[in-house]
Formats: structure tokens, C-alpha cells, sequence
């Protein structure tokens, strides 16, 4: 029988140079590049959604004060 003999598992050796295989300068450079347009895009929809933001404020405002002055006619009409 075969109880306690096992078959021994090779460990994997590196066959690649460690070095070899960085991303080195060329990759940092991607890297920076996608983080700095990731940063603009960022931006510019902040700027985008404040812009929208105050418009939908200043239209609020003008509602309201043409509601107001349709009251104020509806109240007081031309004699």
C-alpha cells in the first residue's frame, strides 16, 4: 500500500530575470500621464456641475420673481 510515501512537489525556480519585467520609466510615465488626465476630468466636471448648480439657483430666482409680480398685477390690476 502506499499510506506515508508521498510524491515530493518540485518548488518553481524564477526563469525570468526579475528586472527584466518592470514597468521601468516608460511605465511611470504612463502612469503620471493617466493620473494627471484623470485629475483634469475631475476638474472639469467639478466645474461643470458648479456651473450647472447656479444656473438651476438663478432660474429658481427668476421663477420666483415672475410668480411674484403675476401676483402682485392679479392683486392690484391696471385701473
Amino acid at each position: 500500500m502506499l499510506t506515508g510515501t508521498e510524491t515530493p512537489m518540485p518548488t518553481p525556480s524564477m526563469t525570468v530575470d526579475p528586472n527584466s519585467v518592470t514597468p521601468g520609466p516608460a511605465g511611470f510615465a504612463v502612469i503620471v500621464i493617466v493620473v494627471i488626465a484623470v485629475a483634469l476630468l475631475i476638474w472639469d466636471m467639478n466645474r461643470r456641475v458648479r456651473r450647472v448648480r447656479y444656473r438651476a439657483e438663478v432660474r429658481e430666482e427668476l421663477d420666483a420673481e415672475e410668480a411674484a409680480a403675476r401676483e402682485s398685477d392679479e392683486q392690484n390690476p391696471p385701473a
